[in-house]
């Protein structure tokens, strides 16, 4: 696998994996405490720098994974 095509399957995997990990701990906020404008179902606490750290990581398991698949070609995926 060339860097730019690992460049890139790590960027759609992290941002796959940032989609599957947002949801993650969401609490809604008190009715009491919804400000004018905001919407009530925004979360309390979102944690977005947390969450960004667990995406890094655990997209970077998933792109070794995918690497090595390519890598030893377990797949027959290339053109003879």
């Amino acid at each position: 696998m060339e860097w730019k095509t690992g460049l890139a399957t790590y960027a759609v995997v992290w941002w796959v994996v940032l989609l599957a990990v947002l949801p993650w701990g969401n609490r809604q906020i008190d009715p009491a405490d919804v400000a004018k404008g905001q919407a009530w179902g925004a979360p309390s606490r979102p944690r977005l720098v947390l969450k960004m750290a667990v995406t890094t990581m655990c997209a970077g398991v998933v792109w070794a994974f995918v690497y090595w698949v390519v890598d030893v070609d377990l797949f027959a995926i290339r053109k003879p």
